[in-house]
């Protein structure tokens, strides 16, 4: 029991957990909260997407603005273990290839459906999709396993 070291918990959170990211708000409201998909390997960037109108547009605005995010992954069943990264947002790619897109949806979905759903976002050209990269900083994280 007790924290991880850096490989243990670079190796956690590459793994495909469903992440929540939580990014300050400048009106005065809570930071703003919520569950995304992500692609991570191991000394790298964390990377995930979100849309830029409707409802995402606030989360895309909010990181834009903030630059910076706090992440968390976790198991949810016992032995209880999680990592938090604090990030800062490196890049916010409005056209992505579809590979760095297929990167995260394949670690969630079939890979037809992955690559449907990348090509989908990708092709589209819009500006209502983003990819955001990120720099983990600093980290938390702890194991409630036994040793």
């Amino acid at each position: 029991m007790g924290p991880l070291d850096a490989t243990e918990r670079m190796e956690y959170l590459a793994q495909p957990h469903v992440g929540v990211l939580s990014v300050a708000t400048s009106d005065g409201r809570p930071p703003l909260t919520v569950p995304i998909w992500y692609a991570y390997e191991p000394g790298g960037d964390l990377t995930f997407f979100t849309g830029a109108e409707g409802q995402r547009a606030r989360k895309t605005r909010l990181l834009e603005e903030a630059g910076q995010f706090s992440f968390s992954v976790q198991r949810p069943e016992p032995p209880y273990r999680y990592v938090t990264v604090e990030c800062t947002v490196t890049a916010a790619d409005r056209h992505p290839p579809v590979a760095d897109v297929l990167a995260i949806t394949s670690r969630y979905l079939p890979a037809e459906a992955a690559m449907e759903y990348a090509r989908s976002q990708t092709e589209a050209r819009s500006e209502t999709f983003v990819l955001f990269r990120a720099r983990p900083d600093r980290w938390l994280s702890f194991d409630f396993g036994e040793d």
